[in-house]
């Protein structure tokens, strides 16, 4: 091979920092060289990225294999300890060229692949100006990076480091140069997005950050945010639900249980009735309004009726987009400590869960049917509506909106009506 290839797991702020990871980099002179950008949220992401080390490895015996994100932050000497591996970096080196200058020569002892920092003790989130992302037709703009809460199943904040907020006008100015781009739809990026502007001056939040980016880049044509503590959201962010059309109808929500007693013991800040209210209170303001949620299934003490409280308040909010993760235990979290339950348990409450989550996916597929939508074309000939409903669009190319009639659906996906697509 030649040149640099960037394999990304995780999150959408993984796939933006891989962006910036290959453009410093290249910055840098690297070449013939793989990123390997890691997810810690569950023992899976980590073997799957382990496994992907290897598989590089065997398909690329030349190049230099450099492992960093979140699973390296939290492992740097066991991803260091592995053969295939040459370097292994920091979350906050990944995104500096000259981390990527002077890598060591082949079979270097362990020790010297380092070049890890201590995470917690960075406490600025420099802008970081990504014009375009490839294979990608929305723009992902990072606006917080970190988390100030320690959920008691979650190593992230280990990885990522406390909360820290870009600038506002950085994040005008860097929504400007994706609009210039040609990106139609910009996604508002962080590990706790709704703590935006807590260590900012005058302490703005979210929710008036989306209203300045609308207001002073109008040409913004469709706004989305990844997802979302509903407990922090302000009055800012309700408002551009009931009046902003450019704000698009969905959000995603960290929901992680539906049991007051399970939602404690994570530590949480919201209760099942929080949760329930903010969803009565949006659908108040935009009644077609669609929800997805992240959930944990087999979380230590977690009884069959606790589980059953999970799946009952995702099914009185009516989650479109419900995932499931089964429990995973993360080394150095309080929940790790905590009685576990059988690993069969685990996986059979994750299955019953993610039966409720096609049910409820297929009720929302089957009430947008007969439906005008606009669509967002992507990749593969598939769209996403406002309402980040996937919907299939043969022929039609990457990049443009469309506005169609959705036929029918397969149980996965929206099928539009023949021939009814015309140009938005």
């Amino acid at each position: 091979m030649s040149g640099i290839d960037v394999i990304t797991f995780g999150c959408r702020l993984n796939t933006y920092e891989s962006e910036v990871m290959k453009a410093e980099a290249t910055k840098a002179g690297l070449n013939n060289a793989i990123l390997v950008n890691t997810c810690a949220v569950t023992g899976e992401a980590v073997r799957q990225a382990r496994q992907a080390i290897r598989r590089a490895r065997r398909e690329n015996p030349e190049a230099r294999i450099i492992v960093t994100g979140c699973a390296a932050q939290t492992d740097a000497a066991g991803f260091a300890a592995m053969a295939e591996v040459d370097m292994v970096l920091g979350n906050e080196e990944k995104l500096k060229a000259e981390h990527y200058r002077a890598l060591p020569d082949f079979g270097v002892a362990s020790e010297e692949k380092l070049r890890v920092n201590d995470i917690m003790s960075v406490t600025e989130t420099a802008p970081q100006m990504v014009a375009h992302i490839d294979g990608h037709v929305r723009g992902f703009l990072q606006v917080q990076n970190g988390c100030d809460h320690r959920c008691t199943f979650c190593i992230i904040p280990f990885g990522r480091g406390n909360s820290r907020s870009v600038p506002m006008g950085a994040v005008v100015e860097q929504a400007r140069k994706l609009v210039e781009s040609g990106y139609i739809e910009v996604v508002l990026t962080g590990v706790d997005a709704t703590s935006y502007g807590a260590d900012l001056p005058g302490n703005p939040t979210l929710g008036l950050l989306a209203k300045t980016l609308l207001k002073q880049v109008p040409e913004i044509t469709r706004l989305r945010l990844s997802s979302i503590d509903s407990i922090e959201v302000d009055q800012h962010l309700f408002d551009l639900i009931a009046d902003e059309p450019r704000f698009m109808p969905h959000l995603h929500l960290s929901l992680q249980h539906g049991d007051d007693m399970i939602l404690k013991r994570m530590k949480r800040r919201h209760s099942s009735a929080d949760a329930l209210q903010f969803a009565r209170q949006v659908r108040s303001l935009r009644p077609h309004f669609s929800f997805g949620a992240d959930m944990i299934a087999g979380f230590p003490t977690e009884t069959d009726e606790m589980a059953q409280n999970s799946a009952r308040l995702a099914e009185e909010i009516g989650i479109a987009h419900l995932h499931v993760f089964p429990y995973s235990p993360r080394p150095g979290t309080p929940a790790a400590k905590m009685p576990q339950l059988d690993r069969a348990v685990v996986k059979q409450r994750a299955a019953d869960l993610r039966a409720v989550a096609e049910k409820l996916h297929s009720n929302h597929l089957q009430g947008l049917v007969g439906t005008h939508q606009k669509l967002l074309v992507e990749r593969n000939e598939m769209a996403h509506s406002e309402d980040f409903t996937l919907v299939s669009v043969p022929g039609h190319q990457p990049g443009t909106l469309i506005e169609a009639k959705i036929s029918g659906h397969n149980g996965r996906h929206l099928i539009l009506e023949p021939a009814s697509s015309a140009a938005a």
